[in-house]
């Protein structure tokens, strides 16, 4: 009688598998807007909107370039109805922590808040962390609240390339207060000063010598300074800090705002006193545009965006010609074996750019 084996290695009808991805979660291709649907939808106030019409201002491709100067051209008539509040400080003095009592805050006093918080760039990667919606956890799901978080890509103090554009967008779709908050400290912190109307310093007290742990130049640029965390056993030490702080700003010169500088301490995290830096920007708005220094600096700030634009402009379309980038390839080797010198080469290519558009 013929035996039959079934071999082990015989390959079996195994048991069906589900599919892998959910298809309810499957993202579905978004429809591409129109201007007139961008201005449409930030003019109605949808956050949604906004916040693409940001990602697209935000762009690198030329291809978004002339609709975003679209959008920005047909929003800038409903904008500039906004008081504009720069905050700055070193890492660590509790930035979000503030902003997030503060913004809801003013929320509950009936106003609209929109926060551009600059996240720092990877110099390797090019990427950002983008983690100030999570760190600002009530405020970001406060229905009064926009929270938009920018990588600061290769901008000089941590201003993201398109904040100026942002704060027109924001205005427009009826935030009336506007903040900005930057990575840190740095040499090059007047951009942050040159698009707003108040600037706020977040101090530290019992972090080493508060007079010499900040960079003269940031405190005379400040509207004000608050030292922040002045709670618990840091209390104590934040009054100290502010009996120091108060003589020292005596030796500064009077701003062109004729401003007293006043100099304040608070707890965001327990909300104490962050009131009085609202009543502090209330008085300050009062006073500046009691003596027009508020339409001076809101007009300044127009030329420092006719500026930034022409050099944004020229920059972009410099990089974007194929000629400029195949020059760049061929001048690279050459810098990189010591043949000639990156001054020498940089000035052939822009001259011989410059031959290619006469």
């Amino acid at each position: 009688m013929e035996r039959f084996f079934q071999s082990a290695l015989t390959e079996r009808e195994g048991v069906e598998q589900p599919v892998s991805v959910n298809p309810n979660l499957i993202r579905k291709k978004r429809k591409d807007l129109s201007v007139d649907d961008y201005v449409a939808g930030i003019l109605g106030g949808d956050w949604m909107v906004l916040s693409r019409a940001i990602t697209m201002i935000e762009s690198a491709n030329v291809a978004h370039l002339q609709m975003a100067q679209d959008v920005i051209e047909r929003c800038l008539p409903y904008a500039g109805n906004s008081f504009r509040v720069g905050i700055t400080g070193v890492p660590g003095v509790g930035k979000s922590t503030f902003i997030e009592t503060f913004g809801n805050m003013l929320t509950e006093m009936g106003h609209k808040v929109a926060v551009l918080a600059i996240d720092p760039s990877s110099e390797r990667s090019k990427g950002s962390i983008l983690g100030d919606k999570t760190r600002m956890e009530t405020l970001s799901v406060n229905p009064k609240a926009f929270i938009r978080p920018s990588p600061s890509g290769s901008t000089l103090g941590g201003v993201a390339r398109k904040t100026r554009e942002s704060i027109i967008l924001c205005e427009a779709s009826g935030y009336d207060i506007i903040i900005v908050e930057t990575v840190g400290v740095g040499q090059s912190e007047t951009a942050v000063k040159s698009m707003v109307d108040f600037f706020l310093l977040l101090m530290l007290a019992g972090a080493g010598d508060e007079l010499q742990g900040i960079k003269r130049g940031i405190m005379e640029m400040a509207d004000a300074l608050v030292i922040n965390k002045a709670d618990g056993d840091n209390k104590r030490k934040a009054i100290q800090a502010q009996s120091q702080y108060k003589a020292a700003l005596k030796l500064f010169p009077q701003p062109e705002s004729q401003w007293t500088v006043p100099v304040e301490v608070c707890s965001a995290l327990e909300n104490v006193a962050v009131d009085k830096v609202w009543e502090i920007m209330t008085r300050y708005e009062t006073h500046t545009k009691g003596n027009g220094f508020f339409e001076r600096n809101r007009t300044n700030q127009l030329v420092n965006i006719f500026y930034n634009w022409i050099q944004f402009t020229l920059q972009n379309n410099f990089y974007n010609r194929t000629f400029t980038q195949q020059e760049i390839e061929r001048l690279l080797p050459l810098i990189r074996l010591r043949k000639i010198s990156p001054y020498k080469a940089a000035t052939l290519l822009i001259d011989e750019v410059a031959k290619t558009t006469d």
